[in-house]
């Protein structure tokens, strides 16, 4: 949830609770942007932003549950291996964007939210930055789509450092990457 009600801002990040999911936090949501020595402000934006407001459910109203319910939802998604099976791999080639959004959609029966790094200057590719999956308060998998009031959830920017993400553009090459530089 990233909304503004029925979150509790002042519940501030601490990272101690998290210390037993600390080895898989650093493997499987690690912060590729900030150094190692600033890693967990990536995980406190995150607290901050969204567990706040995810705590109102019994099932994530802590921190350690927060993270640790994250983790799960990564393993059970499985990301790496559904793009796998459609043959789209961390490489120097590029991607059809709408390819990887018809694989996505294929097996997971839902439309994620997928956000790219323009091109840099004198590229021709974007690159992506995020695959988010959106789930209902029971923790099903729901389509990311733009929302009826007219706010449009699907062309929500990210800052990332200097850069900027944003809804991918199904007209690029999309480059997906082993690593981020």
């Amino acid at each position: 949830p990233d909304k503004t009600e029925d979150c509790n801002r002042t519940w501030h990040f601490n990272v101690t609770e998290i210390k037993d999911l600390m080895s898989d936090m650093k493997h499987y949501w690690p912060d590729v942007l900030h150094s190692s020595l600033n890693r967990t402000q990536f995980w406190k934006h995150e607290w901050d932003k969204h567990g706040t407001c995810a705590a109102t459910l019994q099932i994530l109203n802590s921190q350690k549950k927060y993270f640790g319910k994250a983790l799960e939802l990564y393993q059970r998604v499985d990301l790496n291996s559904c793009l796998l099976k459609a043959g789209i791999k961390p490489s120097n080639s590029y991607y059809q964007m709408t390819a990887i959004k018809e694989a996505l959609t294929r097996f997971y029966g839902v439309t994620p939210k997928i956000q790219c790094l323009p091109p840099e200057e004198g590229e021709k590719a974007q690159t992506i930055g995020q695959i988010e999956f959106c789930f209902t308060k029971e923790l099903q998998l729901r389509n990311c789509t733009a929302l009826k009031d007219g706010s449009n959830l699907m062309q929500a920017h990210l800052k990332l450092g200097t850069e900027e993400l944003s809804v991918c553009d199904d007209a690029l090459p999309t480059y997906y990457p082993s690593e981020v530089q």
